[in-house]
């Protein structure tokens, strides 16, 4: 059995997978979610430090909610992030599309996607005689 204590509200708690706070505390900062993206769908033209103040949650917390791609904001919304890779302004994520094009081709490169295939190879069909048979 794994226990921890839970980083946030310091409550120990059997520990299975996943981020290290209390069932307690992911319901409650579920329900805070559920806030935040109703106060964005009522008000689209809203910016982080606002919707922080109207929620009463961390303007960090949204970003890693926009990170984790669970916020998401219209195309006029004045709500940006910055990319990880370039540092280039993106809505949502955390790499814009040119990084992320750029890391998926690399990642090919690494495997081998991008080699020739072979042609199967292709057996004989036996002949009819070498075939057990049954009585």
């Amino acid at each position: 059995m794994n226990v921890k204590n839970c980083r946030k509200c310091g409550k120990m708690f059997n520990y299975a997978f996943g981020p290290i706070i209390c069932p307690d505390c992911i319901n409650s900062q579920e329900e805070i979610f559920q806030k935040a993206k109703k106060y964005v769908q009522d008000n689209p033209g809203c910016d982080i430090q606002e919707l922080s103040e109207n929620v009463e949650v961390d303007a960090s917390q949204i970003r890693q909610w926009i990170r984790e791609e669970r916020l998401q904001f219209a195309d006029d919304s004045p709500i940006r992030i910055a990319c990880e890779g370039c540092g280039s302004m993106i809505r949502s994520g955390r790499y814009c599309d040119a990084c992320r094009g750029n890391m998926t081709s690399g990642f090919n490169n690494v495997l081998g996607a991008n080699k020739p295939q072979q042609a199967p190879i292709q057996r004989k069909k036996e002949a009819d005689g070498n075939k057990m048979r049954f009585l």
